[in-house]
């Protein structure tokens, strides 16, 4: 299975010059059946970096620009009054896919980002008292860009909660960035080609739920959010889902690195990605310049690390 995992990351390698971390989390996400939100800068490669996971894996892919006056409908479908069959026709919207790159989610209303909630949270949609299940895999990418403000709307923590992990891209170092005005004639993603079936990814979400977790391990994962709920400037600490986001995420890292079982080392390389964004933070801890990562690094320096 590390194998699989393996010739996926091979494979986005050759279009993202990016720190390894962030291919290493985005497809720890993707195995572990989480969701991921990436915040970052214009131009740092969000898309890019969606679009060669997407093209690596031999699944249906659909692509969502939020706008604000994308609706509801645009996303999870509509029914069409056919006039001859003189019946409604449900027209199935991109919600219905593999995988789906939710562009700059924060630029579209409330009303339109909550139509991904019930499909984020329990793999169905709900159209004109319908259910319809989504096909497995089915994996969100967001992004959105924080330094833009006008005609945006932030998540709501419902909706963060949703994300098993966000974060941030940054920039390339500058012999990344010389060596892609050396290499890029052609866009790189214009020759990517599959190379892990669905049938596969299948199997490699079974292979992280099997990974090994001790009792003592399962302790302090729960320790470590917990802790977010009572530490000092933290207004909203994270829910039982970070919990359970944590372990998974903590699993799919043991299984990239080859092993059976999780450590220490996977939670603590997992904590800040998976809890960060999802706590609210009091006005005076903002002010002193701190923000939730800095709270999670602290957590995780007064826990003792289990044996």
């Amino acid at each position: 299975m590390q194998n699989l995992i393996r010739k996926i990351e091979v494979n986005i390698q050759q279009v993202i010059q990016h720190e390894q971390h962030a291919i290493r989390w985005l497809l720890a996400s993707f195995v572990a059946g989480g969701h991921v939100l990436l915040e970052d800068l214009p131009g740092t490669g969000k898309t890019t970096l969606a679009k060669a996971l997407a093209k690596s894996v031999s699944a249906d892919f659909k692509r969502i620009q939020f706008t604000p006056d994308l609706m509801p409908s645009d996303i999870v479908g509509v029914s069409v009054y056919k006039q001859q069959q003189q019946d409604f026709e449900f027209r199935a919207g991109p919600v219905f896919t593999h995988i789906l790159l939710a562009d700059e989610i924060n630029r579209a209303s409330p009303r339109t980002q909550s139509a991904l909630l019930e499909a984020m949270s329990e793999y169905q949609v709900s159209v004109e008292g319908k259910t319809r299940k989504l096909e497995a895999p089915f994996f969100v990418m967001a992004t959105q860009n924080p330094v833009e403000f006008h005609g945006t709307y932030p998540l709501p923590e419902a909706q963060l909660d949703r994300f098993m992990m966000s974060f941030a891209l940054g920039y390339v170092s500058k012999a990344q960035e010389i060596e892609m005005l050396d290499k890029q004639t052609l866009h790189p993603l214009h020759n990517l080609q599959p190379v892990v079936s669905v049938e596969e990814v299948l199997q490699l979400q079974q292979a992280v739920a099997e990974v090994f977790i001790s009792d003592a391990m399962k302790g302090y994962i729960v320790d470590i959010v917990q802790r977010t709920r009572s530490h000092e400037g933290v207004k909203l600490g994270a829910s039982p889902r970070a919990s359970l986001g944590l372990k998974q995420i903590s699993q799919a890292l043991a299984l990239m690195d080859g092993q059976d079982f999780i450590t220490p080392d996977h939670v603590q390389e997992a904590a800040s990605p998976v809890i960060a964004h999802r706590l609210v933070l009091e006005p005076q801890l903002k002010y002193a310049g701190l923000n939730a990562s800095h709270v999670v690094a602290e957590i995780l320096e007064q826990l003792v690390i289990p044996q």
